[in-house]
């Protein structure tokens, strides 16, 4: 049986999907952009939008009654891979050992341009 999550906290979806979806023990996340929710705007460099994509991250895991400690997957999703050093420094600040595993994949485009996405997948 699947729950779906929403977080007050977070931005809105911006198209068809979930904040969250939980089921037994797990929360599978959609990618978060670095959108703030209170201003609806992205902050212009990478390192700071890693970091508020990482707290909507965060605001839909407590959302669902996880926290990043419990994060086992993550999926990062960035426009220039020549970013990796700068989001990674940020990265570490919110995860530590031992880290989840980690996919990190330089894309085309993302939505409402942004340089990163974030996804996660967390246990209960």
């Amino acid at each position: 049986m699947k729950k779906v999550v929403i977080s007050e906290k977070a931005p809105a979806a911006i198209g068809c999907y979930s904040h969250a979806i939980e089921t037994e023990n797990m929360v599978f996340t959609s990618g978060q952009l670095p959108i703030n929710a209170e201003t609806g705007k992205m902050p212009e460099s990478a390192s700071e939008q890693a970091r508020q994509s990482l707290e909507n991250v965060k605001h839909v895991l407590e959302a669902a009654g996880t926290s990043m400690e419990n994060v086992v997957k993550t999926s990062v999703y960035i426009q220039n891979i020549e970013d990796f050093p700068a989001i990674n420094e940020v990265y570490a600040t919110y995860f530590s050992e031992p880290f989840p595993a980690r996919s990190c994949f330089e894309v085309g485009k993302l939505p409402l341009g942004a340089l990163v996405e974030i996804e996660v997948i967390a246990v209960k």
